[in-house]
Order: structure tokens, then sequence, then C-alpha cells
């Protein structure tokens, strides 16, 4: 997973400049003592990147079994977990919304912890996204169900014809 995630921060740094330890500590989520930065900067440094993959098609593939829910990152986040400095991007209409899948921390914190999730991880994001789709359907995202709705139908009508 750290590999993906890094390939990701090297395909970024590669267009918009290098990037730093501690950017990349940020953007990963780590608050890491000295040794476990070395050993961190130890496996950037060995990880192959001639394959790197877009953060799109990683959460794509993530919901490979609900497309739908690869949709609706698209629309609630634009396929972003965290803005270029490296924080955990909010909702601009609703600040409690986080994540790549704009969860809201004021109706879900609770729960996703209990589930053992931390939605500003990718990682928990989507997988609490998962869980919540397979408890509520879509939903918890109607709001933004006019942008999602419209992507849902032409990618339906690619796979049925």
């Amino acid at each position: 997973m750290i590999e993906i995630t890094t390939s990701l921060l090297f395909l970024v740094s590669s267009f918009y400049g290098g990037v730093s330890e501690a950017s990349v500590d940020g953007a990963l989520g780590i608050k890491a003592d000295t040794t476990q930065k070395q050993e961190y900067s130890e496996s950037i440094k060995s990880i192959k990147t001639d394959n790197p993959i877009t953060f799109e098609q990683y959460v794509r593939e993530y919901f490979s079994d609900d497309p739908i829910l690869a949709e609706i990152a698209k629309c609630e986040s634009t396929f972003r977990q965290y803005s270029s400095s490296g924080e955990v991007i909010k909702g601009r209409v609703n600040k409690s919304d986080v994540g790549v899948m704009q969860i809201n921390k004021y109706y879900h914190l609770k729960s996703a912890e209990k589930l053992g999730y931390d939605l500003h991880t990718t990682e928990g994001n989507m997988a609490y996204a998962k869980a919540l789709y397979d408890r509520e359907g879509t939903k918890p995202w109607n709001s933004s169900s006019k942008c999602w709705k419209k992507y849902a139908k032409t990618a339906d009508s690619l796979i049925n014809g």
C-alpha cells in the first residue's frame, strides 16, 4: 500500500517539483520517530516506479466490485484524499466531510473508529465507505447524486450495451 501511495507522490512530484520527506510524511499521515523515518526513507529508495498508477486508477481498482463508489469519489473529491499541502481534504459545503469519499465525521467518526477505520487515511476512508455502502447503499452520498448518477448511467450503458 505504501508503495502505491509513494509511487503516486513521486508521480505528482514530477509535475510539481520535488517532495520533501516532511510532505511525504504528512501526505501519508505518518507521524514517525527518527527510526521510523529512516526505515521509511530506505523503503522509498527501493521502490520501483516503472509502472506507477494514478490515484484515480487506485480508487477504481479498489472499488472494482462496486464501481458506483468510484463515481462517487470522482464527484465528492475528484479522486483526492489530501490537499497539495498534505492535509486531508474537507468538504466545501460541510467541513465535517473528509477524504476521498467525503465521509461526514459528525455522523460516522465513532462508527468508523469502532470498526477500526481511520477516516483520515486513504485506506480507512475507502474501507469505511465500502462498509457504509454495504449497509446503506448510496444514500449517504445523495447530496452529490446529480453528479455521480450521470456517470453511473454512462458506465452502465457501456457495460450492458
